[in-house]
């Protein structure tokens, strides 16, 4: 592998112990790999150039597990992140598998469940911390309905603002270093899923008692599901400053939730949105949520996570190279994209409205006449990803 593109700490790779350790087990079929032993993720992510590791509570200490063997699994997990070096930069807690939690946590209708799922964060909040965690994901798994009678969804909200707010004031009381990042989805596991896409969080946050503690850990394949442009949800999040977190994937057009590789799918979206991140001052981890193959065995795994790193690096190589052609910033100018940034009326309104070349004198048709040059710039992105320039 050229040395160019063996990653390296400062890359700020990370992964989930629930990647790199999936079974293989889906809704039609059973494991086709045994557990993985998280220690040994550690140590086979750490030899392929990773920064660190991400956990659910339940990827690390089995649901129910005593104290005392709890308290024997942390600290084994975390002589291993001292031998490695590797790094926790992000947990999340598991909401979703417990078939306690088939109607949701937070917005379960059952309040006894509300108030369960409330203990398990808070608990796995102070193990994250505990670890050097400063981010913490909240995946709404359940929080939905397929029935529209069975959940009032207003009411939800509700329920929602209030887990949050609660969250808040107790990193807050603590005095943690932590945000919280929510990770949209459309549907699946649930028919819908509540906050389904980065808009919708967005809007959420903001009604939040301490919204400047939550942003949002969008994923590439769950705003692919809906048929979105994740780049352009990128930006975005960018835009409102709460992109505190992102997974990233392959997906293959609307379907079910693929979790490829990252570069697997749709490649061009992988292009800008790669160009997106390394252009925009992004400086969070690049979080890799994907799943091994289930017909391959761990010589799969490790290759597939090894990918994940490597086509990252790869695509950071072209895009910088797209940027830097001189015939690329040429057409970019040719489709006026440096007007963009020019305010449209920064002599304000008054200005705006006295001046008549911008309405009564402006000629139309010869505007319209002007050709953008879009094809020329977007083959030239074309060809620098497939590498012939």
């Amino acid at each position: 592998m050229p040395e160019r593109f063996s990653p390296r700490p400062e890359d700020r790779f990370t992964f989930g112990l629930w990647t790199v350790g999936w079974q293989g087990r889906d809704p039609f079929g059973d494991a086709t790999r045994p557990a993985l032993d998280p220690v040994e993720s550690v140590e086979r992510l750490a030899a392929l150039g990773a920064y660190g590791v991400t956990f659910h509570d339940d990827d690390l200490i089995p649901f129910g597990a005593p104290e005392a063997e709890r308290d024997t699994i942390v600290k084994r997990f975390r002589a291993a992140l001292d031998r490695t070096g590797l790094a926790v930069p992000m947990a999340t807690t598991n909401l979703f598998t417990h078939p306690v939690f088939k109607d949701g946590a937070f917005t379960a209708n059952d309040r006894d469940v509300r108030r369960y799922a409330l203990r398990k964060t808070l608990r796995n909040i102070d193990l994250a911390v505990e670890l050097g965690a400063t981010t913490y994901v909240a995946w709404g798994g359940r929080e939905g309905a397929e029935s529209g009678a069975a959940k009032d969804v207003q009411v939800a909200l509700d329920r929602m603002k209030e887990a949050f707010d609660l969250l808040g004031e107790y990193v807050t009381e603590q005095g943690y270093d932590l945000r919280f990042a929510i990770e949209p989805k459309p549907n699946e596991p649930r028919g819908d899923i509540l906050l389904p896409t980065i808009g919708h969080a967005l809007a959420f946050i903001e009604r939040l008692e301490r919204p400047e503690l939550v942003g949002v850990n969008p994923e590439t394949g769950h705003e692919q599901m809906a048929g979105l442009n994740f780049p352009h949800g990128i930006a975005q999040a960018l835009w409102a400053g709460k992109l505190f977190h992102i997974d990233l994937n392959g997906q293959s057009g609307i379907k079910y939730d693929q979790d490829f590789r990252f570069g697997a799918g749709d490649l061009r979206q992988a292009f800008w949105l790669v160009d997106l991140l390394e252009t925009a001052g992004y400086t969070g981890p690049r979080h890799f949520d994907f799943k091994p193959v289930r017909t391959d065995g761990f010589d799969g795994v490790w290759e597939s996570a090894k990918n994940c790193m490597r086509n990252y690096l790869i695509l950071k190589e072209r895009a910088a190279a797209f940027r830097a052609d001189p015939e690329v910033q040429a057409a970019l100018t040719a489709s006026r994209l440096d007007e963009l940034a020019v305010p449209t009326a920064a002599d304000g309104l008054t200005a705006l409205l006295a001046d008549p070349t911008a309405y009564e004198t402006f000629d139309v048709d010869t505007v319209a006449a002007r050709s953008m040059a879009f094809e020329r710039l977007d083959q030239l992105a074309l060809d620098h990803l497939l590498g012939v320039r």
